[in-house]
C-alpha cells in the first residue's frame, strides 16, 4: 500500500452558551451531555440508539486524550456542541474537540502543599452554566472559567484544605447558583452543602450537615462532637424542577467507628437530604443509617424516577446505598416506603417498619477485631447507577468483600485522619464484583453479571437496549439490558474508576469512558479519516501539494483567538481512525505530525 499524504484541517467548535433552561430539558437533546447525571433526575439514561444491541458488536476505538497524570482518573465528561469538558485530576480542566479530542483549552492548577485527602487527589467532573465552566479543587477551592478560553474568572475559598477539607465532587448548576459539596469525613471536618452565585463567586447559602447550637437535630449529638461531626457532601445530588426539591447524599460521622465520643443519631450524617434550592432550607430528611459506626457514607446519587407503587402514583427516590441495602423513598415527603438487601451485608438483622436498622452487635469494631460485611468500601459507593425506563431495571454496580475492624484510638487534630479503627482483609477471601439488574420498585434481582473483582465503575443504560459498565481489570462491555447477556467488550488496558457517558457528534453516535489515564471514546465504523469531515474543496487537494498551495485552495485559518485551525501534513499507511496517542492497532507519534499548527491555548493557575 502506497504512503498518502494528507493535509486536514480542523476547526474548533465555538464555546456554546448553557442557560438553565437547556439543561431543565437536557431529555430532549440526547445528542449533548449537560450536567454530571445528563439530566437532573439522575437516572444516567440516553434516548440514543444508533448505537444498539444488534451492532454494538461493532463498535471501535475512535480518539483517545492522555492525561498525564497518576492518579484515578474519576471524570464523567460533559458535552455541549461540539465541545467535551472535563476535570482532571487532581485539580485540572480542559476543554476537547470532539471530532479529534485534540484540546481547545487546558487549566492547570498550581495547588499548595500538605493537601490531605483520605482517597486519592481525584475529581469527577465540571458543571457548565452559559458560557462558565465551574470546577473544584483538592485545596477546597471553587473556580469559574471562561467556556471559550479556559480563563478564570474568579476563584473563591470553599473551606480551609489544612483542616482537611478538599472538593472531589461535581458541582451542580441550579437555577441561578452553583451548588457544590465537600469533602474530608475521614478529618474531622463539619459537613455542609454550599450554593455560588455563578457571576461573583458569592456564596449564597450554607446547609451544615452537622447542625450547630439551636438548629434541629444539634440534639443528636453529645457534647461537642457536632464540631467534628463529619457529614460531607462529596457526590452530585439530584433535583426535581416540579416539586423544586434539591436531592443530596451526605456521609460518615467523624469520628467514623468510635460512636461513644458522638452520643445519639448524629444528624443530618448518613442521610438523603431534600432541600430548597433557593435558600438552603431542609425540607424534610431520611437517615438510613443513625450513629453510624462502620464508615458506610450515603454519599450515592439520588435516581429518581415517577412509578405506580401499590396502586397509587408515587414520585420516588431509590437508592442502592453503600450499607448494602437499596431503599424506595417517596421524593414529596421522605416517607421510607422499601428497604430490600441487594448485596452480602452481616452489620443488620434487617430493618424495621421506618427504616431504621436492626444492627449486630458482634460487628461493632473492637479491640479483639470484628468481622463484617461489607467493608467500609460498601456494596455500593459514589459511581453511578443507572435506571432504564425502556427495561423499566435499575442497574448498579455492587461489591462483596469484608473486612475485619479493630479499634484504635482517635484524638483529633486538624487535619489528621479521625477515624479510630484499622481494617484487615477476611484471610482466604475471594471479593466478588457484579453488575446487578434490579426491580426499581422492591430491589429483588432480575439478572447479575459477574465481574473479577469489586468494581469501581459506574453505569449508562441507552435505548439502544443497552448499558455500559467498566472493570478493575481494564474491560470496558456492553451488556444487553433485558436479559444481562454481554456482547461486547474492550481492554482499555487501565482500571476504570468512571462514569460512561454518551453523545453525537456530526451525525455519529459516541460512547466515552475515562480508564487508568487516557479519555476513551468509541464509535461504530464508518467515520472518514482521523474522525473529521472532509471540508469543502477537499477533492481538489493532491498528494505532493506545498502548505501553500493547500492555504489557496481550502481558505486561510480565521479568528485565531477563538477557534484553533491546524493544518496537518500526516504521512501513514493504511486509515487511522482518531487523533489520540493509539486509536485501535495504530500509534499516532507526536513526530509524524508536520506543517502548521496553531497550539490551543493553556492557562496555569
Amino acid at each position: 500500500m502506497k504512503t498518502l499524504l494528507l493535509i486536514l484541517i480542523t476547526a474548533a467548535p465555538v464555546a456554546a452558551q448553557v442557560p438553565y433552561e437547556r439543561i431543565l430539558g437536557a431529555s430532549s437533546e440526547p445528542e449533548n451531555w449537560l450536567t454530571y447525571s445528563g439530566t437532573y433526575d439522575a437516572q444516567r439514561y440516553s434516548t440514543l440508539d444508533q448505537i444498539n444491541r444488534d451492532n454494538v458488536d461493532q463498535l471501535q476505538p475512535a480518539w483517545i486524550y492522555q492525561t498525564g497524570s497518576l492518579q484515578k482518573f474519576e471524570v464523567s465528561p460533559l458535552v455541549v456542541d461540539g465541545v467535551m469538558y472535563i476535570s482532571e485530576p487532581p485539580s485540572d480542566a480542559a476543554a476537547l474537540d470532539l471530532r479529534t479530542g485534540r484540546p481547545i483549552w487546558t487549566y492547570r492548577r498550581s495547588l499548595p502543599q500538605g493537601i490531605v485527602t483520605c482517597c486519592g487527589q481525584v475529581n469527577r467532573g465540571v458543571a457548565l452554566l452559559d458560557d462558565q465552566v465551574f470546577l473544584g479543587t483538592v485545596d477546597a477551592h471553587l473556580v469559574a472559567l471562561d467556556a471559550r478560553t479556559g480563563r478564570v474568572r474568579w476563584d473563591v475559598e470553599v473551606a480551609d484544605y489544612t483542616m482537611g477539607h478538599s472538593i472531589t465532587v461535581a458541582p451542580l448548576a441550579l437555577k441561578d447558583k452553583i451548588i457544590v459539596g465537600i469533602a474530608g469525613g475521614e478529618y474531622g471536618i463539619r459537613g455542609f452543602l454550599d450554593a455560588y452565585d455563578p457571576r461573583t463567586g458569592e456564596r449564597l447559602w450554607r446547609f451544615w450537615t452537622v447542625p450547630g447550637p439551636g438548629e434541629v437535630g444539634h440534639d443528636t449529638w453529645s457534647g461537642d462532637s457536632w464540631l467534628r461531626g463529619g457529614a460531607p457532601t462529596w457526590v452530585t445530588g439530584a433535583y426535581d424542577p416540579d416539586l423544586d426539591l434539591l436531592y443530596w447524599g451526605t456521609g460518615n460521622p467523624g469520628p467514623d467507628f468510635i460512636g461513644e465520643v458522638r452520643l445519639g443519631d448524629n444528624l443530618y450524617s448518613e442521610s438523603v437530604i431534600a432541600l430548597d434550592p433557593d435558600n438552603g432550607e431542609l425540607k424534610w430528611h431520611f437517615q438510613f443509617i443513625p450513629h453510624d459506626i462502620h464508615d458506610y457514607d450515603a454519599t450515592q446519587v439520588p435516581v429518581l424516577l415517577d412509578a405506580e407503587f401499590r396502586g397509587e402514583p408515587r414520585k420516588l427516590v431509590v437508592w442502592p446505598n453503600r450499607n448494602g441495602f437499596y431503599y424506595v423513598i417517596d421524593r414529596v415527603t421522605g416517607e421510607f416506603l422499601v428497604g430490600k438487601e441487594f448485596a452480602k451485608q452481616t452489620w443488620a438483622f434487617g430493618l424495621d417498619e421506618n427504616g431504621r436498622p436492626i444492627e449486630d452487635p458482634a460487628t461493632i469494631p473492637s479491640k479483639e477485631g470484628a468481622l463484617v460485611y461489607p467493608d467500609d468500601d460498601g456494596a455500593a459507593n459514589w459511581y453511578s447507577p443507572t435506571y432504564s425506563p425502556q427495561t423499566n431495571l435499575i442497574y448498579q454496580n455492587v461489591r462483596e468483600k469484608g473486612g475485619i475492624y479493630y479499634l484504635a484510638d482517635a484524638t483529633y487534630e486538624p487535619g489528621k485522619i479521625y477515624m479510630g479503627a484499622s481494617r484487615r482483609v477476611v484471610p482466604g477471601e475471594d471479593p466478588k464484583g457484579f453488575l446487578r439488574a434490579l426491580n426499581p420498585l422492591t430491589g429483588d434481582l432480575v439478572w447479575e453479571i459477574a465481574v473479577h473483582s469489586p468494581p469501581w465503575a459506574g453505569l449508562m443504560s441507552t435505548a439502544g437496549g443497552l448499558v455500559f459498565s467498566g472493570t478493575m481489570e481494564g474491560d470496558f462491555f456492553a451488556a444487553d439490558a433485558r436479559t444481562g447477556d454481554v456482547l461486547w467488550r474492550f481492554q482499555t488496558g487501565g482500571r476504570v474508576y468512571a462514569n460512561p457517558i454518551t453523545y453525537m457528534s456530526e451525525g455519529k453516535q459516541f460512547i466515552a469512558i475515562a480508564a487508568g489515564n487516557a479519555l476513551l471514546t468509541f464509535a461504530l465504523p464508518g467515520l472518514s479519516p482521523l474522525g473529521w469531515r472532509s471540508p469543502a474543496n477537499w477533492d481538489r487537494i493532491e498528494e505532493g501539494m506545498s502548505e501553500e498551495q493547500v492555504v489557496a485552495i481550502l481558505g486561510p485559518p480565521t479568528k485565531r483567538e477563538e477557534q484553533f485551525l491546524s493544518y496537518l501534513q500526516l504521512s501513514y499507511e493504511g486509515q487511522v481512525e482518531g487523533s489520540g496517542f493509539v486509536s485501535g492497532n495504530i500509534t499516532l507519534e507526536r513526530n509524524q505530525v508536520a506543517g502548521w499548527m496553531i497550539e490551543p491555548p493553556v492557562f496555569d493557575h
